[in-house]
């Protein structure tokens, strides 16, 4: 990946507002791949009893690290919107634990980039859900 694009995709990214708002940040950006990370925060629980994240940040994180892989294939012209994403929720993240992400954009069409997830928390053994999805993608040849 040129430095170009990857400094185009994390600098899209950042400026996002709810990636700062949520605390996300790149540990990986390659060639259509990202990872990134979201810390436990009590602010973004969803059931206080349990302490358990709410299932939106996890979508959220997982939604910005699809888009990150889209802008970041050595094919892809820029920009990206969700156009699908399926999560599936395996289990809660466990509380106090950051969530953690990793995308892969797998194939790119003239028109979409198909892209799969996967998020964990410190357990690397038992994802906490898993994504695919279809990102908009505008003049690959």
């Amino acid at each position: 990946m040129t430095p170009d694009k990857a400094e185009m995709a994390r600098h899209f990214t950042e400026s996002i507002p709810h990636v700062k708002a949520l605390g996300m940040a790149f540990t990986h950006l390659g060639d259509g791949e990202a990872s990134m990370r979201m810390p436990w925060d009590a602010r973004f629980v969803g059931d206080p009893e349990t302490g358990v994240i709410h299932g939106g940040a996890v979508s959220a994180l997982m939604d910005t690290c699809c888009g990150a892989a889209v802008m970041s294939h050595p094919a892809s012209p820029g920009t990206t919107a969700t156009l699908d994403l399926r999560i599936d929720y395996m289990r809660p993240a466990t509380p106090g634990q950051s969530v953690r992400t990793t995308a892969t954009c797998y194939r790119l069409t003239r028109t979409v980039a198909f892209v799969r997830a996967t998020a964990w928390d410190d357990d690397d053994a038992r994802p906490v859900a898993t994504a695919t999805g279809a990102f908009t993608v505008e003049g690959v040849t």
